[in-house]
């Protein structure tokens, strides 16, 4: 993660052949409207794409690994500075979208007057999160530091509300676009990442880090082993070659899945529910959690370290799996009650007073709650990485010489991710109707593995598919889901709403030269 993000000039470097041509046209328009708009030229674009996360759903912040890739679709900045006269700077924003995302002048008086008010659901509130997070690094590297005047114009593909993090895809977009504009042209993915996961929490949700990760450091044609624990690190790992070859397919459910919104009763609420069930255990066992680098500062993750490091058990639990799975054993002993806690019962276990416990876990973000699943979602966090471990070392360790072998890996494989989604499903609460039938169907029309990926609630599928099954998988949602639950969809969203690609490349600037491949 210590090396700089990519600088190129031409666009044959970042998107696949396939995807090539309208690539370019999507930047040539976006330059196009940028001098339209402005009346000259950006000096360079920022882009960095969404995610699909294979395994490991709503476990990165409770510091386990996941393991996304990053997607061909994107959002890409094109940026143009100008000094500042005074500490007083201006962002003059635009989205090639105007009828949807409307333009935007924004001043600031310092660096410190960047107020956003999560309130609110502004779309440029995530660019103001990523210029926010960028500021301090670049005052910390020149205290004499001065703000750059910026002109911005947006065009994104990833779809809002879709389950690939479009939210994260714009606040590292954004906060590289400040970066680049304000003259450090050395960033490093680790820098650009952490900034940026603190940044998309100013604008309401309590994201955990693996869309951040994901859309900055994924290298293209692999998978992205994201760890949080001891600390944040990424390491891409090779699909295994299989007869016949694996591919994974991405489908849109069209229900829009937004955390900004929902988030008091969906995904903030997941994150307090598993931040109390770690406090819970803990209380009950005597130990005190460490502050960690998790949403709310306490993690399950957290609980397994200081459970086995306090030395109260006298077993052998030298691998992972093994740790893990005494930490599910401790969940059913300690969080019995499957009916729920209120608040009464876990500040009385937590020794605190309602109205304490309230100021701690339900400031920041709001829930609305009165009844916390703890045994459930705790359940999940551990069960789900248990399958993260499994998933990750037969990709690594697996090289199948047989169209049997590959048939029995695909197999394990996929199971993993049906049973991740039965979690998801039954355990956390976090998928809905027409996720499971979307699942349902292409299961039965030859895929291995199919689960919701993203927040869930809506949004997107993940599916676990031999190349030789794909266009009958397309097919049964085409007959059996599209035109029938959602008949009122245009041709343009039907042929848009499956894609199967390679993993993608992670951010990167492009370098806007007379000479560029793709203006010529």
């Amino acid at each position: 993660m210590d090396e700089q993000i990519p600088v190129k000039t031409s666009l044959s470097e970042l998107y696949p052949a396939d995807a090539l041509t309208t690539s370019k046209k999507r930047w040539k328009n976006l330059i196009s409207k940028f001098q339209s708009e402005f009346g000259h030229n950006p000096t360079f674009i920022a882009r960095c794409p969404g995610r699909v996360n294979i395994i490991g759903e709503h476990i990165d912040y409770s510091l386990y690994d996941a393991l996304p890739a990053g997607v061909v679709a994107d959002v890409i900045i094109a940026v143009a500075s100008s000094l500042a006269k005074s500490n007083q700077f201006a962002v003059a924003i635009s989205n090639t979208n105007p009828e949807k995302f409307s333009s935007r002048n924004l001043e600031f008086k310092d660096k410190d007057s960047i107020d956003i008010d999560a309130a609110k659901h502004e779309w440029t509130n995530y660019f103001k999160a990523g210029l926010k997070g960028a500021l301090p690094l670049l005052s910390k590297a020149n205290p004499d530091f001065r703000q750059s005047n910026l002109e911005i114009l947006v065009d994104g593909t990833v779809p809002t509300g879709g389950g690939l993090s479009s939210s994260a895809a714009f606040v590292c977009a954004s906060a590289l676009s400040v970066l680049y504009g304000n003259g450090v042209h050395s960033i490093t993915k680790r820098s650009l990442t952490e900034l940026a996961i603190v940044s998309e929490r100013s604008v309401g949700v309590n994201s955990g880090g693996m869309d951040q990760s994901a859309s900055v450091c994924s290298e293209s044609g692999k998978a992205l082993h994201v760890a949080f624990y001891p600390q944040l690190s990424v390491e891409p790992v090779s699909f295994p070659k299989t007869d016949p070859p694996l591919t994974f397919m991405i489908a849109q459910s069209f229900v829009a899945s937004d955390k900004h919104v929902t988030g008091p009763v969906c995904y903030n609420l997941r994150v307090v529910e598993v931040t109390l069930a770690a406090e819970y255990i803990a209380a009950k066992l005597g130990l005190k959690l460490p502050q960690d680098s998790s949403s709310l500062g306490r993690s399950l993750r957290g609980l397994q370290e200081a459970y086995f490091a306090s030395n109260k058990t006298n077993k052998d639990f030298s691998s992972e799996s093994d740790r893990v799975s005494h930490m599910l054993s401790l969940v059913q002993e300690h969080l019995s009650n499957k009916n729920g806690y209120d608040r009464q019962e876990i500040a009385t276990t937590l020794g605190i007073s309602i109205s304490e416990l309230e100021e701690r876990y339900m400031t920041t973000f709001p829930i609305h709650a009165e009844n916390f699943l703890l045994n459930q979602r705790a359940t999940h966090v551990y069960s789900e990485a248990l399958r993260v471990h499994k998933f990750i070392t037969l990709m690594k360790e697996s090289s199948p010489s047989s169209s049997q072998e590959s048939e029995t890996l695909l197999k394990e494989l996929g199971d993993l991710m049906n049973q991740s989604q039965i979690s998801c499903r039954e355990v956390y609460d976090c998928s809905c109707p027409e996720l499971d039938e979307m699942c349902n169907i292409a299961r039965e029309a030859g895929s291995y593995g199919s689960r919701l990926t993203g927040a869930g609630w809506g949004g997107c599928t993940v599916h676990l598919v031999p190349k030789d099954k794909v266009d009958d998988i397309r097919t049964a949602w085409i007959d059996k889901y599209y035109k029938t639950k959602k008949p009122d969809l245009s041709q343009e969203q039907r042929a848009e709403a499956v894609v199967v690609s390679e993993p993608g490349h992670g951010a990167m600037i492009i370098e806007l030269q007379d000479n560029s491949e793709f203006l010529t």
